[in-house]
């Protein structure tokens, strides 16, 4: 049967891996877009800004998402 995966693995499907890559490439012709239009008066591209910050997302810390896939591609060599 499937087995269970321990906790804090996380298992990366060649699917999870297409989303990742989609958003990725996405998000490289969104800046290249911002960039393109730093001159111009009206842009492509809309800054979304929140005006009044939700509290609880003070202690929100980014996640690189390329550090994270080397360090679990480490450890799938390791075991």
């Amino acid at each position: 049967g499937p087995r269970s995966p321990g906790a804090g693995s996380e298992i990366f499907t060649p699917a999870h891996e297409e989303n990742v890559r989609f958003i990725y490439e996405a998000w490289q012709c969104v800046e290249r877009d911002l960039r393109s239009q730093m001159g111009s008066e009206r842009g492509l591209v809309e800054e979304y800004v929140e005006k009044m910050p939700n509290p609880s997302l003070k202690a929100f810390k980014p996640v690189d998402l390329g550090d994270l896939k080397r360090r679990n591609t480490q450890d799938a060599k390791k075991s």
